[in-house]
C-alpha cells in the first residue's frame, strides 16, 4: 500500500472527529435526530408516559425499524427482494417495538413533508392493516407496492457492478477514493483486514456469488475507514475491495465488502430467551431470521479484538430514502412498509402463534379515529419528546459553531 494512502491520524483521533460529526449530523433535522437516537426512543417507551403496548411472541426484531432500514436487497443468487436491511439493534423481543419505530419514522417524514395531521393518523391505521395482512390467517388484502417504492425497485434491478464501482471506487484504478467518505487507515488496521479474509468462512463469503471461481484466491486490493451512517459513527467501520481470482479485472470477480463493529443492542430483549453473547453472531443470526436474502450474505468475525459483522455489498442493495411523502401515496407507503415488517415477523412463528398475535393486535387496534390506538398514543408522545430534545441537542452541540 503506498505511503500516501496510509493514515497519519490515530484511530483515537479519528473517533473524536466521528463523534463530533455524529452530533452535527443529528442536528440537521428532527428526522435525522430521531434516526440517530435509538436510546432515547426506548427510554421513553420504558417510562410512565408511554402507553401499554401489545406484548407479542418473543421473536427476532429489527430493533431500529425506520424507513431507511428497509429497502431492496439481492440474495446470493441475484434475486431481488424488499426486506429489512439493518440489524445492529436486533434482539429477540416484542414485535410491537418494530411497529412503533416504523410509525415514528413515518410520522416524522409526514411532518417534514408538511402533510396534515389527519394524514398521519390515517397512516398509522394503514400500518396496522398492512402488517396484519402479512399473516396468512387473515383475510386482509395485501397492500400493493406504491409508485415511489416501485421506482426504487426498478433502479435496483438495473444496477450492475459498474454502477457500484462508479459510486464507490476510483474506476479503473481499483481503489477506494480517499476523501469525505473513505478515510486512510493505519498499517495495523490494513494488516488485520487482510488477515480476516484468510479465514475459511470469510474466504467462502467472497466466493459465494454464483459467477465467481470457488477455487480462486481472495486478495485485498484496497481498504479504508468508511464514514457512514449516523448511529454507527465512532465505531469501527471499514470498506474492503477484494479480488477473487487474482486477475484484478473489473467485473464479477471483484467484490466490495462492508465491515462493521457490532456493539451491544439498546433494544430490550424478552425475558428468559437465549441469544449469542457475541454481538456479531447476534447480528448475523437476526439477519438470517428477519431478512434471509441479506443474512445469507453476512458472517461474524473479530477485528482488532472487537466483534464485527462482514457482508458483501451488491449493486442492487438500496435503501428507501423518502425525502418527501406525497399525500396520495402516504397511506400506501405506510401499509406496504408495515407489510414487509409483518413478513419478517410472521416467518418466525408457527400457525398457532401467528393466530394468537393477530388476535392480540385486533384487541388493541381501534378502527375509528375517535378512539386512538396504542400506536397513535405512542407516536404522538414520542413526537413531542423528540421535538423538544432535538432543539436541546442543536443548542448544545452546534449552537457555538453557528
Amino acid at each position: 500500500m503506498p505511503r500516501s494512502r496510509q493514515s497519519s491520524v490515530s484511530p483515537a483521533q479519528r473517533q473524536d472527529a466521528l463523534i463530533q460529526r455524529r452530533n452535527t449530523k443529528m442536528a440537521r433535522s428532527a428526522h435525522a435526530y430521531v434516526r440517530g437516537n435509538t436510546a432515547q426512543f426506548y427510554a421513553w417507551l420504558d417510562s410512565r408516559a408511554a402507553p401499554r403496548l401489545p406484548v407479542g411472541p418473543a421473536i427476532w426484531i429489527c430493533g431500529d425499524c425506520h424507513i431507511g432500514n428497509i429497502g431492496p436487497v439481492a440474495d446470493d443468487q441475484g434475486q431481488l427482494h424488499i426486506q429489512i436491511r439493518d440489524f445492529d439493534q436486533s434482539v429477540i423481543g416484542n414485535p410491537a417495538h418494530d411497529l412503533v419505530r416504523l410509525a415514528l419514522s413515518l410520522a416524522m417524514a409526514a411532518r417534514g413533508s408538511d402533510l396534515p395531521g389527519i394524514t398521519t393518523a390515517n397512516m398509522m391505521e394503514a400500518m396496522l392493516d398492512g402488517y396484519e395482512a402479512a399473516f396468512p390467517e387473515t383475510d386482509d388484502a395485501e397492500p400493493g407496492m406504491p409508485g415511489t417504492i416501485k421506482l426504487v425497485m426498478k433502479q435496483a434491478a438495473k444496477r450492475s457492478w459498474k454502477s457500484l464501482a462508479n459510486e464507490r471506487t476510483n474506476g479503473a484504478g481499483l481503489e477506494l477514493p480517499l476523501g469525505k467518505e473513505f478515510w486512510p487507515i493505519v498499517a495495523k488496521e490494513r494488516k488485520a483486514i487482510q488477515a480476516i479474509f484468510r479465514q475459511p468462512e470469510l474466504d467462502a463469503l467472497a466466493k459465494q456469488w454464483r459467477q465467481r471461481d470457488p477455487t480462486g484466491d481472495v486478495n485485498v486490493l484496497d481498504a479504508a475507514y468508511w464514514r457512514k451512517g449516523c448511529s454507527s459513527l465512532g465505531k469501527l467501520r471499514y470498506a474492503a475491495l477484494l479480488d477473487v481470482d487474482g486477475n484484478a479485472v473489473e467485473g464479477d470477480d471483484l467484490c466490495l465488502i462492508d465491515i462493521k463493529e457490532a456493539a451491544a443492542s439498546i433494544a430490550p430483549r424478552a425475558k428468559h430467551v437465549r441469544m449469542p453473547r457475541d454481538h456479531a453472531e447476534r447480528v448475523v443470526l437476526a439477519a438470517q431470521h428477519l431478512s434471509p436474502a441479506l443474512g445469507n450474505r453476512m458472517r461474524p468475525a473479530h477485528l482488532l479484538d472487537k466483534p464485527v459483522f462482514v457482508r458483501e455489498l451488491l449493486p442492487q442493495d438500496l435503501k428507501i430514502d423518502i425525502a418527501r411523502l406525497h399525500r396520495k401515496q402516504a397511506r400506501r407507503v405506510a401499509a406496504f412498509l408495515a407489510h414487509v415488517v409483518g413478513h419478517a415477523h410472521a416467518r418466525q412463528m408457527d400457525a398457532a402463534t401467528r393466530r394468537s398475535w393477530c388476535q392480540e393486535l385486533r384487541r388493541n387496534h381501534s378502527r375509528t379515529l375517535d378512539a386512538p390506538s396504542w400506536l397513535w398514543q405512542a407516536v404522538t408522545g414520542l413526537l413531542s419528546m423528540h421535538e423538544r430534545d432535538y432543539l436541546d441537542h442543536c443548542r448544545r452541540y452546534v449552537g457555538g459553531q453557528a
